[in-house]
């Protein structure tokens, strides 16, 4: 059944197992070889079967993040960007606001499922994360904090158990 009245268990089962997928780093202070966060998502992405399209790091301006958002969001060959940092409430971390922006959807349930999980492993720090999630010409866009700890909670519990799922409902 795919209609109307399908369960989440059978739109998976119509799901792609293989999502091509960009990974953007947002930091002042990273480089390929401290980007500690965004290599969880890269592993954790290829250990599930999906597909690394190509990954950069960008300072935490927002119309740079705009720009490379917007970008991949626009390539034929991408149907998820997942981001790492930024998503703080420090006065550099701009990501939150640079990517809400940009969504034609909001999954507000996916920041409230986040920092419910965080708040199970750090307590009321959770709070300040602004983790969000949505969609953009039909990709999924994630917002991530860059902390690898929370990358790989949000990436394990969350992204690559519904991803597919994510991509197939927002390409419907």
């Amino acid at each position: 059944m795919t209609g109307p009245d399908a369960t989440p268990r059978e739109h998976r089962a119509h799901a792609p197992t293989s999502v091509a997928c960009f990974v953007l780093t947002i930091s002042d202070t990273r480089t390929p070889e401290t980007d500690t966060g965004g290599r969880v998502v890269r592993d954790l992405l290829a250990r599930a079967g999906h597909t690394l399209v190509g990954s950069a790091i960008s300072r935490d301006e927002p119309a740079d993040v705009q720009r490379i958002v917007r970008e991949q969001c626009a390539n034929p060959a991408v149907q998820a960007v997942i981001l790492s940092g930024g998503t703080g409430i420090t006065s550099r971390d701009s990501t939150f606001e640079a990517v809400e922006a940009l969504l034609d959807k909001h999954l507000p349930g996916f920041g409230e499922l986040f920092r419910m999980l965080s708040y199970q492993e750090i307590g009321p720090a959770a709070m300040l994360s602004r983790a969000q999630a949505g969609v953009r010409a039909g990709r999924i866009v994630v917002s991530l904090p860059g902390s690898p700890n929370a990358c790989r909670l949000a990436m394990d519990k969350l992204v690559i158990p519904e991803l597919g799922h994510l991509v197939r409902e927002a390409n419907r």
